[in-house]
């Protein structure tokens, strides 16, 4: 029935990041997050990012599953992190978890907020 199709879990998180240079490294989070992706079994088809003035970044990697997104902000130790996978042909909820933990262990953070909605 398509009443029981769950299109996917979508992990929003605010972290504080002692670390300077994981906030102003895009170099650095493209290679870790290349890696991640990979280990995951997960298909990039795009990828756009900036590098802002003070060298905070923003980067939106569209997968074939859909996308992840990330805002830094170096000036407050934060970031913004969005993920969300959908379960078209299989359930990928455990891996929006997954890939949420990784981040949080690469960037050291403490979480501020998560948010994790069921779409």
């Amino acid at each position: 029935m398509l009443n029981e199709y769950r299109p996917g879990k979508h992990l929003l998180l605010t972290l504080q990041v002692s670390t300077l240079e994981l906030l102003t490294s895009l170099e650095q989070f493209q290679s870790f997050s290349q890696s991640l992706l990979i280990e995951e079994d997960l298909q990039v088809v795009g990828l756009s990012s900036h590098v802002f003035d003070g060298n905070g970044f923003t980067a939106a990697i569209c997968l074939k599953e859909s996308h992840i997104c990330v805002h830094t902000w170096p000036e407050f130790h934060q970031l913004t992190l969005d993920i969300y996978l959908c379960n078209y042909l299989k359930d990928n909820s455990q891996k929006v978890i997954a890939i949420g933990e990784k981040y949080k262990a690469y960037f050291e953070a403490t979480v501020l907020n998560e948010t994790l909605v069921n779409r």
